[in-house]
């Protein structure tokens, strides 16, 4: 018996099947509907249809009635972040964003999702002021939360999210918010920036959370290739010490070490 069926097997064997059920979730890049999962587990359809409507009412699963499948939902995403957030993801990002930043001469950030939102964990300066080096504002500062879909950094880590899971860290689609004015407004326009952010690899904002600012955004994965967090540096649009290609293949480059580092791999593609 494998460790999977003595999970289900135990004394709550409702719950060991409701964490296979997340895990075969968090598994798969799409939806999946419920015949396919119950099938896939071993777990009789009406056991796994109720443990569904649990998952879908707590907040850990969400339902798309037009394709009648199920997806990872807002709740699994924030524990998710949750753990992300101890200390050991920051003790070994920091020396890299140290690197990064000293390397720039700019403001570079380590940021996750909570829910839809981006939140920075980590902010590095360079060490040494140069002439003319202007600070980014305090809106990146260290725990500020902000609108996944309009920071590089969230985005950059959206961009490996299905669209289930879209639907459920955005449900009212029609309306997304804007900060300045500029951005996606609905789900599909989101989407279609997310899917060319996927095909290339890396994420960028111009002015969309503050006016006048540019940030790059890239994501370093698990050893799943999920995405944990995200490299992202933010400076003045008009007053740019490097081009903007130097500082993606520097931030590339830093998230290469970060997901090295962590024993991670990029997806494919990726």
């Amino acid at each position: 018996m494998n460790e999977r069926e003595t999970t289900s097997s135990s004394t709550s064997p409702a719950v060991g099947r409701a964490l296979d059920i997340l895990l075969h979730l968090a598994g798969r890049p799409g939806l999946v509907q419920a015949g396919a999962l119950a099938r896939d587990l071993g777990i009789p359809r009406s056991s796994a249809y109720h443990i569904l409507s649990v998952l879908v009412e707590r907040g850990f699963v969400t339902y798309v009635a037009k394709e009648q499948a199920y997806g990872l939902g807002v709740a699994s995403f924030e524990i998710g972040s949750a753990y992300l957030r101890h200390e050991p993801l920051e003790r070994i990002a920091r020396p890299i964003l140290r690197n990064l930043s000293n390397r720039l001469g700019q403001t570079v950030h380590l940021g996750i999702l909570y829910g839809s939102e981006s939140v920075y964990l980590l902010k590095e300066r360079p060490t040494t002021a140069r002439s003319g080096d202007v600070d980014t504002p305090l809106v990146t500062d260290i725990g500020v939360r902000l609108p996944a879909h309009l920071t590089a950094n969230g985005r950059a880590l959206l961009a490996y999210s299905g669209e289930a899971q879209l639907r459920a860290l955005f449900p009212r689609p029609g309306s997304l918010i804007t900060r300045t004015g500029k951005g996606p407004r609905s789900l599909p326009e989101l989407l279609a920036l997310l899917a060319r952010d996927r095909e290339r690899g890396w994420s960028e904002e111009i002015e969309l959370v503050s006016e006048g600012l540019r940030s790059i955004g890239v994501a370093a994965f698990d050893h799943n290739g999920h995405p944990v967090a995200a490299l992202s540096s933010t400076w003045h649009r008009h007053y740019a010490r490097h081009d903007p290609v130097e500082v993606r293949d520097a931030l590339q480059q830093g998230a290469a070490r970060l997901t090295a580092a962590v024993s991670g791999r990029a997806p494919r593609g990726g």
